[in-house]
């Protein structure tokens, strides 16, 4: 089994987006979910392959399967979710076989994945980018709504 899939399996990991599942059920704007967070690897890998870029399948996907984790204690207890779920992710990433070097990186991409430099290369840029290249403000029925400044929103899905 690729770690990734152990991660997906990990029951802290599926409990905590049960329960982000549940607190976001009356949520208008975009959500956390599973959806989102295989969007996010998706095109966070697709970004490492056509930049010829040395980060493994395992280790994007780590990135972006585990980087909104901390939504639930951002809703329960107001803590960022980029510093508090480092923890679970920590947790996850251990159980699920990742060497010490790929968890650093891994936990270094989410804790600044909402402040990375946009143009940069590391994995922290790339989870950035793809987190925001997730969202299809495009179709979205609640665009004229939403609170992300305009420069945000319907980004380019091509560079």
């Amino acid at each position: 089994m690729n770690r990734f899939d152990q991660i997906i399996r990990h029951p802290l990991f599926q409990e905590t987006l049960r329960k982000i599942d549940d607190l976001e059920k009356d949520r208008v704007y975009c959500l956390h979910g599973f959806s989102h967070l295989l969007d996010v690897c998706r095109i966070l890998y697709i970004e490492v392959l056509e930049r010829n870029l040395a980060y493994g399948k395992d280790v994007a996907y780590a990135a972006g399967l585990l980087h909104d984790i901390g939504r639930l204690r951002q809703y329960e207890d107001g803590i960022p979710h980029e510093r508090s779920g480092l923890l679970l992710a920590e947790q996850i990433l251990t159980a699920s076989g990742y060497e010490k070097q790929e968890r650093r990186l891994v936990l270094r991409a989410i804790a600044q994945h909402r402040t990375a430099d946009p143009q940069g290369e590391g994995l922290d840029a790339l989870l950035y980018r793809a987190d925001k290249r997730s969202r299809p403000c495009y179709f979205c029925r609640v665009q004229t709504f939403c609170h992300w400044p305009d420069e945000r929103k319907n980004q380019t899905l091509i560079r």
